[in-house]
């Protein structure tokens, strides 16, 4: 029955050839597999810190774009309140306008009436006292001087003024 284990000048040469065969990867082969493995990690390493600054800038510009979103809606609630406010005078303006341009008509339209109401009453009295003259003369049965006239229309009027001034 033979051993599985090697015997000694077997040993020997593969531990020879072992101590070759390292050295020749020791010096041709580990010099350039770790160098990619350096470069590799820093690659990452790169890529990382770069991912980390991104990450920053983004949530510098968030709080930027939240600053200026708040900033926009106070700019339009100003806006909005001073375009009430501009609504609410140019509206008051307008009423104050349209009041006064009521007041003057109902102005013209009383100082209108009432001429026309002083032209009616000299009308009136003028025609009452042509014609109480005219009654008078038929009633007395004759003609009244122009002076008897002219004082009866006289007397006639002012009693004819005092009744309207009541």
């Amino acid at each position: 029955m033979e051993t599985i284990l090697p015997k000694g000048p077997e040993v020997i040469v593969s531990l020879i050839s072992f101590l070759v065969l390292f050295t020749i990867l020791w010096k041709f082969a580990l010099p350039p597999i770790t160098g990619m493995l350096e470069k590799r990690a820093e690659t990452i390493r790169e890529g990382l810190e770069r991912a980390e600054s991104a990450r920053i800038e983004a949530e510098r510009l968030l709080e930027e774009y939240k600053q200026t979103m708040a900033e926009a809606r106070k700019e339009a609630g100003a806006i909005l309140r001073q375009a009430k406010q501009a609504a609410e005078a140019s509206r008051a303006e307008a009423a104050a306008a349209t009041q006064l341009e009521i007041d003057s008509m109902i102005a013209k339209a009383r100082e209108s009436i009432e001429g026309e109401r002083r032209a009616a009453v000299a009308s009136l009295q003028e025609s009452v006292a042509d014609l109480t003259i005219a009654v008078a003369g038929r009633v007395i049965g004759s003609e009244l001087s122009k002076e008897d006239h002219l004082e009866v229309i006289e007397k006639y009027v002012s009693e004819a003024g005092g009744l309207n001034a009541n």
